[in-house]
Formats: C-alpha cells, sequence, structure tokens
C-alpha cells in the first residue's frame, strides 16, 4: 500500500487527510502528521495502517475531551465514562486524560475546588452532602478531605438560609429539622442554626 496524497482537511483547520493507494483513508493533526513522517509515495503495511487510524482516532478524540472541559471542567471519572460511552478504547482513553493532564487543562484537585466553591455559593448543600457528590465524581477522598478543609465550609450559615426560606412553609418545628436533616446537615448544627434563627427573629 501506498500513500498519495496528503491534503489539508477543508472543514477542519490544522488537520490533513491522508489517502491510500487512491482513496481516503484517515486523518491526522499537524503534530502527529510530523511526527509520523507521513508523505507522498510512502510505502505502508496492513499493520502500519491500523496503528495509524488508531492515532487519527486519538487525535479526534483529544480534540472531543478538549471541548468537553472547556463547557465545564471534568473528574478523571467523567472523561472515562465518556469515553466508554463514545466507545474509545481503554488506552486511548487514558492517553488523552494524560495529555490533558500533562497541558494542565485537568486536574481532579481543581475540579474539586470548583465543584464544592460552587455548592458552597449556593448556600444550601452541607458538607457531607459536597462529600456524597465528589465521592460519586470518582475523586479520591485524600482529595476530597484536602480541599474541604482548605475551603473550611462551615454549615450554619447554608442552614440559616434554608432555614430563612423555608420556615415559613413549615407549621411544625420536627418538620422543618427533618427537612433540613434531609439535606445532609448534622442534627447539632441544625439545633444551633435555629436557636439563632430565634434570636434574630
Amino acid at each position: 500500500m501506498q500513500i498519495t496524497k496528503v491534503a489539508p482537511a477543508a472543514k477542519t483547520p490544522g488537520r490533513y487527510n491522508i489517502f491510500v493507494d487512491g482513496k481516503y483513508s484517515f486523518s491526522l493533526d499537524e503534530l502527529q502528521l510530523v511526527q509520523a513522517g507521513l508523505h507522498r509515495g510512502l510505502e505502508i503495511d496492513e499493520g502500519r495502517l491500523d496503528e495509524l487510524k488508531n492515532e487519527s482516532n486519538y487525535g479526534k478524540e483529544y480534540i472531543r475531551a478538549l471541548d468537553l472541559i472547556s463547557r465545564r471542567p471534568r473528574s478523571v471519572k467523567e472523561l472515562r465514562d465518556y469515553g466508554r460511552r463514545k466507545g474509545w478504547t481503554p488506552e486511548n482513553t487514558e492517553r488523552v486524560i494524560q495529555r490533558l493532564q500533562d497541558k494542565g487543562y485537568q486536574s481532579d484537585e481543581a475540579f474539586a475546588k470548583m465543584f464544592a466553591t460552587a455548592r458552597l455559593n449556593a448556600g444550601h448543600y452541607s458538607r457531607r452532602r459536597i462529600e456524597q457528590d465528589l465521592r460519586g465524581k470518582g475523586i479520591a477522598p485524600a482529595t476530597i478531605k484536602k480541599v474541604l478543609d482548605e475551603l473550611d465550609p462551615s454549615d450554619i450559615p447554608a442552614i440559616e438560609k434554608l432555614i430563612a426560606k423555608r420556615a415559613s412553609r413549615y407549621d411544625d418545628e420536627s418538620k422543618l429539622i427533618r427537612y433540613l436533616l434531609s439535606k445532609g446537615f448534622s442534627y447539632d448544627d441544625v439545633k444551633k442554626a435555629l436557636a439563632e434563627y430565634k434570636e434574630e427573629n
């Protein structure tokens, strides 16, 4: 088999279409093209063609992952789940994640900090609930603890906001307490926040 044409992709700047034996076969980005040393007239065998097609897939998958995290940060688990849904090979998925991390585009710690800060600013998430959500995102327990200890979140302000918002809907304080406990807040913090709320109102 022979590479018969290397041409810039019309719809995707920075990518090049590779033709083998006169027919389109795959595409590579500029860096991949240089690293592979491809040029018109180069003879390749079936095994090399398969390698190049996989490299083509990897390049496209990296671009998709980059687009994904540009919309919002993702944990490693979320990226692996995305790759699995899209049918990426496990090897390519790990290569994509490693490249994102090497370039500083992905970090589970940075993701956890962003996630926790957003939840805390929302004002109605307990530390326990944030921990559970982060575990669901695949964040390591040590990373969760480090991030939350640095943010040093107190549940009291969040509970007070919920009490101010919800108190009028409950004619029975025990029902309000059950509601607050269902949000993941501790009984002691709920009682303390309720006492402070009553003093101020």
